[in-house]
């Protein structure tokens, strides 16, 4: 019997998501500007709820290229806004907006975006050894560091538990309990990563 981190349930996307993508270490820019967007969608929501909208989200937003989405105007917003598929939140559009001006005004200055957010954590992802999800924090002095920067660099929805999430979908950290099939295969991952 497989045994897995207890969140995701008995539904099968939300499995799947579990077993092959949460606390894999992702190292590409505009991957990791993505799934900040998305995280930053999930704000007030359940991450399913984002999980089950994440191709609707992929097609409005062209794909999270920064290039286009940083071109967004009124026509573009009003359009996402109409869009049932996503979630119709205008502050939460022109933050994503906004985030893929300050991406690309990183870019601009050579700032890498995946080496500016994994030196949160040194480079290298931090292996917690939990037991019980309870145990799990919702943020911790990292995710509160990243988020300020994230900020003073011009971003918006990414407050420390919404950057915390972030970190532990995009491997940062591996907060699949100790119990679980996936920690020793994202610890072994983040060695080779």
């Amino acid at each position: 019997m497989i045994h897995r981190c207890a969140w995701p349930g008995d539904d099968p996307l939300y499995i799947d998501y579990h077993d092959t993508e949460w606390g894999v270490p992702e190292r590409d820019d505009e991957a990791l500007f993505a799934k900040l967007i998305l995280d930053g969608f999930q704000a007030g929501l359940s991450w399913i709820t984002i999980l089950r909208k994440r191709e609707a989200f992929v097609e409005a937003f062209d794909g999270f290229n920064p290039e286009a989405l940083a071109r967004y105007g009124e026509a573009d917003i009003a359009r996402l806004l109409d869009n049932p598929g996503i979630i119709r939140s205008r502050a939460k559009i022109e933050a994503s907006i906004g985030n893929a001006k300050a991406y690309l005004a990183m870019r601009e200055r050579g700032q890498g975006f995946s080496e500016y957010l994994w030196d949160f954590v040194d480079g290298e992802p931090v292996q917690n050894r939990f037991s019980e999800r309870h145990a799990v924090p919702a943020e911790t002095p990292a995710s509160q560091a990243m988020s300020k920067a994230l900020k003073a660099e011009g971003f918006k929805f990414c407050g420390p538990v919404i950057v915390y999430a972030f970190m532990q979908a995009t491997g940062m950290v591996n907060d699949h309990l100790v119990t679980c099939f996936r920690h020793e295969e994202c610890a072994a991952l983040s060695r080779s990563s």
